[in-house]
């Protein structure tokens, strides 16, 4: 009816109109006609108000300008008619500001049609103050649309608008809306019989979980019902609600989008639910297509991808993990663009899971051969981020080596982003720093232009602070200066390594100190001021270390276009290298220019560059939630990663490097003020407050029992990311906190705190922490641990911080827990069953006979028991599916040996787990650490 109206309206005036002159002359015409009929003393009808305010709606759609008529249209809205009121909310709906003065009168119109339990009326009012969604209607009515939504009742139509108009609202005032008893009642929409109901309310309980998680928490088994009794359907049992053979395709999703603002559900029932959930729609995925259309495929991919997207989340089931591995494997050969996409996009986010990060590394070649093959450039991104995300020590040449091909040819959008990714994977993974110089030299040569001052300068660190690496260091860089046309941050980084070691190669006539000075000074005038302030310094090393072309290098000091540079930096350094060596004694030149001794250990600022390039993330950096697999040839630790906080970019004329630390400051509560103050500062945070544990973190902190690396906690705000260390009795631990909003963290305030018991036993030294955190930013604190005596209590981190004027308080267990001090112990059967029987008095063992809780897989058993910290002894218990392990804790004070035996009953889905020790309390507390793992 509506359309036909328009179409009459855009007849009656555009019939006269054969050009935009008389369209526009016909228009004024009629302007003035509606003006007339509204000022005129004769009332207007119904109709003819309706007419005139279409028309007037229509003349403002074809682009001009409407400054009247307001009035007649908050008039039609108390009409009994359903087409003069429809017309009159459209009107208001497009026409009226938020801050016109009829709002109050709008308001009034629309109260006491929500009043009049008219659906048809109660549907156009909730359209209209979804349309409009100003701060005033929010104010006026935020209260009443909940209890409409939940009134019993009001019928499924006006439900459904009035759960997506308080959407609407939420997402305009969020502090307007309020929580209360209606919250509870709008979670059971989700059984509602009408899906069109329960998807309104599923996307307002999404919204509204994400901000307050605890009072939607019963969400949570509801939906999970849902989603069984969607997934589980035939297409024809949801006739009404099936696309295209997919039974209702967009309430699964949003189903599955609820979801993932939870942790894996705690009730073994609901959880198994989920389960045979997700592995139902990952059969469906490899079952045929019911229909070749595309809208088939589009339904059903979408649902699949937010199963993985959950499964990713949950990071619980190794099963899922690993299918969903390969069902993304096999969409990156399909023919379909955003498929491939896609599929690479959740591959990057599964390589950092330890359950599935094997499985995504069976995929290297296709990903290499996407790198090399595929037109689309955002595809290809996606694969260069797939290559980084799966690298670890076994297969980082090989990627490295792709990555410095494709690079050639890469598209100059994203050769920023790989040059960072390259620099970073060859420093955390180089086993041999020959191949690191190797590399970057490479890398500079390659794409020179792409590499930032962050970049050599971490070469230049590496190689001071590695005394096995710097004479390869100073051969590499001279034989690549010799070519023709070498890049400037070539140049930069050949002068700062030959003037310290130089002389390691000066031995070879073939780069005597003569002809490294002349390599040197043949690239000076082709390079920018900051690199031959570079270079000149270079020259002055080069005459404490050469003594022999001294009078050479003063010469060129000497010269005109040194001592009357132009550039004031310039000038001044020739002017005062030049009166150094010539008054300073050759011991006083080798005190001032002495070689630079090693820097301070301090992680890269390479990652935080690399961030910073690809903008805020939702979950933490891969890099720092990877699972590290093995360590150093040297046996050592891999290197640390790098940094993730924002720091500023040192300036050459500074620390070159940037590579000042900061002392550590011991960790421990905050001070508290004396209790004798009687002044109270209102204003402040209360500091000495700690909140009690933040809901799931309980949960987060059993995962950690068996990895080092991941997401310890995360909500709207922040999200707390942990990368640990340990060998024999010391740690260290990085937290990274990253804020996930746009607005900054003011008086950021991270604590470490031992409870009286765990203090002697548990030494922490932590770094401080900048107190802003820049939204969109991470920051990192690293933690220095020693274990002095065994250990039952861990201890809390609590953070504190002003977001948006409000102050945030969040507690956490931090998982440093006894095993992490475990060094695994080989031994044959019979040294295992010798030292077990030396065990055996009552006080030193602790058995737990207990139900399984996940799945009985052998592959995950063996990975958990390596994860705790002992060695898996292959072949030493007569029964071959028992599990046994080794290990020796290590404290400070004492060295505590550790046996275990591990034996599952897989038809009664039970474990026995036996522990012994030569100290009951630690025989317990490892015990019960294992056991909650199985």
């Amino acid at each position: 009816m509506l359309v036909q109206f328009f179409q009459r309206t855009h007849y009656s005036l555009l019939l006269l109109g054969k050009s935009k002159e008389a369209e526009i002359k016909r228009i004024n015409k009629e302007l003035a006609n509606i003006r007339s009929k509204f000022k005129g003393d004769k009332a207007l009808d119904g109709y003819s108000k309706k007419k005139y305010v279409c028309k007037l709606l229509f003349i403002f759609l074809l682009g001009h300008d409407i400054d009247f008529g307001h009035m007649e249209a908050v008039n039609l809205l108390s009409s009994n008619r359903y087409t003069e009121k429809q017309i009159g909310y459209l009107f208001i709906s497009v026409l009226v500001n938020s801050n016109s003065e009829l709002i109050r009168l709008i308001n009034n119109a629309i109260k006491n049609d929500l009043a009049s339990r008219n659906p048809t009326f109660m549907g156009l009012a909730l359209h209209c103050i979804a349309s409009v969604g100003s701060r005033e209607m929010a104010e006026a009515f935020a209260g009443e649309i909940p209890k409409v939504l939940v009134a019993g009742d009001t019928m499924d139509s006006v439900k459904q608008s009035a759960a997506l108009c308080l959407l609407r609202l939420y997402r305009t005032s969020p502090d307007l809306v309020p929580m209360g008893d209606w919250t509870s009642r709008v979670v059971h929409l989700l059984n509602d019989q009408h899906l069109g109901v329960v998807t309104a309310a599923t996307s307002l309980i999404t919204t509204l979980a994400q901000k307050n998680p605890e009072e939607f928490k019963t969400s949570v088994s509801l939906a999970v019902s849902r989603l069984s009794r969607i997934v589980t359907s035939a297409s024809t049992d949801l006739q009404d609600y099936t696309y295209y053979f997919v039974p209702a395709p967009w309430l699964s999703v949003k189903l599955l989008r609820l979801l993932q603002c939870y942790p894996p559900p705690e009730d073994p029932a609901v959880r198994g639910r989920l389960t045979e959930c997700l592995e139902t729609i990952l059969n469906k995925a490899q079952e045929p297509p019911k229909s070749k259309k595309v809208q088939h495929s589009n339904a059903k991919n979408a649902v699949l991808f937010e199963a993985i997207s959950l499964i990713i989340h949950h990071d619980s089931e190794p099963n899922l993990l690993v299918r969903a591995c390969n069902q993304l494997g096999q969409f990156l050969q399909h023919r379909e663009t955003n498929l491939r996409y896609l599929a690479l996009e959740s591959m990057c986010t599964l390589a950092s899971s330890e359950f599935s990060h094997e499985a995504v590394k069976t995929h290297i070649e296709t990903v290499i051969n996407a790198l090399k093959t595929e037109r689309d450039v955002s595809v290809r991104q996606r694969a260069v981020d797939l290559l980084y995300a799966m690298c670890d020590r076994s297969n980082a040449p090989q990627i490295v080596a792709e990555m410095l091909s494709y690079l050639e040819t890469a598209d100059y959008s994203i050769r920023e982003e790989i040059v960072l990714k390259v620099a970073i994977l060859a420093e955390k993974y180089a086993v041999d720093y020959t191949w690191y110089v190797d590399t970057i030299l490479n890398l500079i040569r390659i794409a020179g232009d792409y590499v930032s001052e962050e970049v050599w300068y971490r070469v230049i660190q590496i190689v001071i602070n590695r005394d096995d690496v710097q004479g390869y260091a100073a051969k590499t860089v001279f034989e690549a200066l010799q070519a023709p046309a070498c890049h400037e941050n070539l140049v930069k980084v050949g002068g700062y390594i030959l003037g310290e070691f130089g002389n390691l190669i000066a031995g070879d006539p073939r780069s005597s100190p003569l002809i490294q000075f002349n390599l040197l000074h043949s690239k000076f005038h082709l390079c920018s001021v900051p690199t031959r302030a570079l270079l000149l310094s270079t020259y002055i090393k080069f005459v404490n270390l050469f003594p022999e072309v001294k009078p050479t290098i003063q010469d060129v000091l000497r010269s005109d276009s040194q001592l009357r540079n132009a550039d004031v930096e310039l000038q001044q350094r020739a002017v005062e290298y030049l009166r150094l060596s010539t008054v300073a004694s050759t011991d006083i030149l080798a005190t001032v220019l002495e070689e630079m001794p090693p820097f301070p250990e301090r992680e890269s600022s390479i990652l935080a560059k690399l961030k910073k390039k690809k903008g805020p993330s939702t979950v933490t950096d891969l890099e720092d939630t990877k699972r590290e697999r093995s360590v150093d040839v040297n046996g050592g630790p891999e290197p640390a990663p790098a940094s993730t906080s924002a720091m500023s970019t040192p300036s050459p004329s500074a620390d070159l490097l940037g590579l000042g630390a900061a002392p550590p400051a011991p960790a421990g509560p905050p001070p508290s003020s004396g209790g004798g103050g009687l002044l109270v500062d209102v204003f402040s945070d209360s500091a000495s407050v700690v909140a009690p544990l933040a809901p799931g973190s309980e949960d987060n902190f059993a995962r950690f029992v068996c990895k080092n690396n991941g997401v310890l906690f995360e909500n709207q705000l922040l999200q707390i990311g942990l990368k640990s260390e340990f060998r024999q009795n010391l740690g260290r631990m990085f937290i990274f906190y990253g804020n996930k909003t746009s607005t900054q963290f003011l008086n950021f305030t991270p604590t470490l705190i031992c409870s009286d018991e765990l203090q002697p036993n548990l030494n922490l030294q932590t770094k401080p922490v900048d107190p802003t955190v820049e939204g969109g930013a991470q920051v990192q604190q690293v933690v220095n641990i020693e274990c002095v005596s065994d250990f039952t209590e861990a201890p809390v981190l609590n953070i504190q911080f002003r977001y948006g004027g409000t102050f945030q308080n969040v507690s956490v267990q931090l998982p440093i827990t006894l095993n992490k001090f475990f060094q695994p112990t080989e031994m044959a059967s019979q040294d295992f069953f010798q030292r077990w029987k030396q065990l055996s008095n009552p006080q030193q063992e602790v058995q737990n006979i207990f139900k399984a809780k996940h799945p009985m897989d052998t592959e995950v058993t063996k990975a958990k028991i390596i994860g705790f910290g002992s060695a898996l002894l292959e072949e030493v218990d007569p029964n071959p599916a028992n599990f046994v392990g080794a290990g020796i804790i290590h404290t400070k004070t004492t060295q505590i040996g550790c046996l275990l035996r591990l034996e599952p009953n897989l038809q009664a889905q039970m474990y026995r787990l036996t522990l012994r020790t030569s100290k009951e309390a630690v025989s317990q507390r490892l015990c019960e650490l294992l056991s909650a793992q199985f």
